[in-house]
Formats: structure tokens, sequence, C-alpha cells
């Protein structure tokens, strides 16, 4: 009984510092909707291309390009059709095709074949950016809906203070298990990923996130851009990383509603949607996945167990709970709007991402690689280009 006191008083001080910082830390994250927007009429010609790589899209494609072309700023598109077997081109040569708002320019290229030793993704974004001639890229996804003025807002707040910059996006949440598993993840986060870090040039905390990374062109090409990303699952981390390691200036914004995605269907649909993510964050690396399986598993349910002990015990279980719900609260203040009762599914969500884990894990060893949107990327080939990603 003593060991287990102690870890619950170990996992109670864990909870209290990680809380109090983030409580502190966050505050000082910016909020992108207290930036005015560029002026309509500031720019005669574009500073943005937004670059949107596309696969079997063709749900979700045309709203994200309309939602582009209605914003407030001139801007730059290109769409790139990665070997789509749905209508995904199609529709995105017939919106190009269309008369375009002023100051619009839409451009369409296709993929036909993956080249060897590429994926698909960094692939579509290298060749994109190969095309682009202004001064800033934006690399997003292709199921992204963008308010009106969120570029002109990201470039009035970006062009004196970074070279990279990332603007979380809210996500749309259909259902309560998506409300379930969003908060828990978005909570959970706050335990190692610290934004209020991010512009420290002597902090190693870095960030880039597939919705929305926006950077100067010509640091773009200086880190490498996705040429040295070829095989990299997780290419927009990566390239938060190589920023930051190259010593260039890189911010973080919130700004709830500014952009918008559907992440999944469904709680299930969202951990299953995590396979080809969540093994690769570890390195491809079982014994690491595993310990922070364990890790994860320790600092959810010891506190849940402390509540049935004597009562030194369930203080700390105590004093852990409260600050797993201030984890909720912050969460649902800065990233969804949810309400901190979403803590009290704790015990199930931490059930599903456990098991997000570990199929990522079993199905990436069983295969001996992943398969990422249709097309299978050897295992021996992944871990060899995977490397740190802080």
């Amino acid at each position: 009984m003593l060991w287990f006191a102690i870890l619950l008083w170990l996992i109670a001080a864990f909870w209290l510092i990680c809380g109090l910082t983030a409580l502190r830390g966050l505050r000082r994250v910016p909020n992108l909707w207290k930036i005015p927007a560029q002026p309509a009429d500031g720019e005669s010609t574009a500073q943005i291309t937004v670059i949107i790589p596309a696969r079997d899209e063709a749900p979700a494609i045309e709203a994200t390009l309309r939602s582009l072309l209605a914003q407030t700023i001139p801007v730059n598109i290109i769409g790139v059709d990665d070997r789509s077997t749905d209508a995904t081109g199609v529709l995105m040569d017939r919106i190009a095709a269309e008369p375009l708002p002023p100051g619009k320019l839409l451009r369409v290229l296709h993929v036909h074949e993956l080249p060897d030793g590429w994926l698909g993704k960094p692939h579509a974004m290298a060749f994109a950016a190969r095309h682009a001639t202004t001064p800033w890229l934006l690399f997003t996804d292709a199921d992204v809906l963008f308010a009106p003025d969120v570029l002109g807002r990201s470039l009035r707040f970006a062009q004196p203070l970074a070279d990279h910059f990332v603007l979380m996006p809210t996500l749309i949440l259909k259902t309560a298990g998506e409300r379930m598993l969003a908060t828990f993840f978005q909570s959970l986060s706050l335990l190692w990923w610290r934004p209020w870090r991010i512009p420290s040039p002597g902090a190693r905390d870095s960030i880039g996130i597939g919705a929305f990374n926006l950077i100067r062109a010509d640091v773009y090409r200086a880190v490498g851009g996705f040429e040295v990303q070829r095989f990299q699952v997780l290419d927009d981390v990566r390239l938060g990383v190589e920023v930051k390691r190259g010593g260039y200036r890189q911010r973080i914004a919130f700004g709830r509603e500014l952009i918008r995605l559907h992440w999944a269907p469904g709680a299930l649909g969202m951990a299953r949607n995590l396979t080809k993510n969540l093994f690769a964050g570890f390195g491809f690396n079982p014994p690491l996945l595993l310990g922070a399986c364990l890790g994860l598993a320790l600092i959810c349910y010891a506190p849940i167990a402390g509540l049935f002990l004597f009562w030194p015990l369930r203080l700390a279980a105590l004093l852990s709970l409260v600050m797993i719900a201030l984890h909720y609260r912050l969460a649902g203040r800065y990233f969804s709007g949810l309400s901190t009762a979403w803590a009290l599914t704790l015990p199930v969500t931490a059930v599903l991402v456990l098991y997000a884990m570990l199929r990522s894990m079993i199905l990436t060893l069983a295969r001996r690689g992943i398969v990422w949107r249709g097309t299978f990327y050897p295992l021996r080939e992944l871990r060899r280009h995977s490397g740190r990603l802080r």
C-alpha cells in the first residue's frame, strides 16, 4: 500500500504542476480574433499561395476551395489532385474554369504516379511549392473551411513577427462520442505540449499542424522544404521542428471558428483515424509506445482507484481529479468551447485512446508498414526516415 500511496501523491503533484503551468501559460498565447484583418485594398497582388494536397476528397474539396475564394485579400491557390480515384480532380478543374473573384487565382495540378521514395502528401506539397511565387506559403488540408478574413488576419499578425505561423483549428463535432474524444485529446495534450513556449528561441517546443502551416517561402526553402521529408508520416509536425531548429521565428495563435474541420465520424472513427499517426509519433518504437500506454493508464486510472481508499489517499486522488477537470476547462476555453463536464467521461475516453495507440502499433507491425490513402509504405523505410520530433 505504501508504494501506491507514493504513486498517488506523485501523480497528484504531476497534475498540479501541469495544471497550474498551463493555466498561467495559455494566457500568453495570442487570440487571432484580436488582430485586425489586412485591409481588402491593402495589396493589389497576392502575398499568399495556399497549397492544398487532395486525394479522394470529393465530399469536402469544393467547400474548402470556395471558402478560400471568398477571402477578403488577394490569394493564389494551388490544388493538387494526388492520384484521386473519385471526382476530386474533376471538381477542382471545374471550379478553376469558372470566373473567379477579383484578386483570386486557382491553379490545379494533377499527380498521376507517385515517384519512388516519397509519401503521397509530402510529394504533392513539394510539387505545388515549386510552382509558387508569392512570399508566403500556406499548407493546408482539403477538408478545412476558412472564415472570410482569416488569411487577412494571419498575414497582419505574421508579417512582423513570424517566419512560420500556425493557427489552431476548431473541430466540427457532430456526435457525443466526437466531443468526448476531442476534449480528452485537447486536455491531455497540455501535459506535454506547451504552446506558450513556442515563440521562445531557447525552447525546444515547436509546432506544425496540417490544417494551417503558414511559412515564408524563403524559410521553407532554407529548411529544405518537403523534399527532405519525403518519407515522413508526420510531415506537418516535422516542418515545425525543422523551422525551430533552423533558428527561425515561430508563432502560434488561437482563434476559434476561424478555420474549421471535421476530423472523423464518431469516436471510433476518430480513434481509427489515428492508426497512421500514433505509432509514427513514437518513432515506430514499440517499447516507447508501450511505456506511454502505461503512463497514460496510471495518470488516468490511479486517481479513480484512490477514491475508494482511506482519506489521505483520497485527498491525493481528489487533487488529481480537480486538476484533470481544470485541463478540461482550459481545453473548453481555448480549443473547443465544450463543457468541463466532459471530464466525467475520462475513464471511457482513456480506454479508446489506449485502444487507438495499441491498434496503431499492432497493425503497423503486422502489415510491416502503413496503408495511407490506398498506398502501402514499408516499415523499414518509415523507421529509417523517422526522427526526433522535439
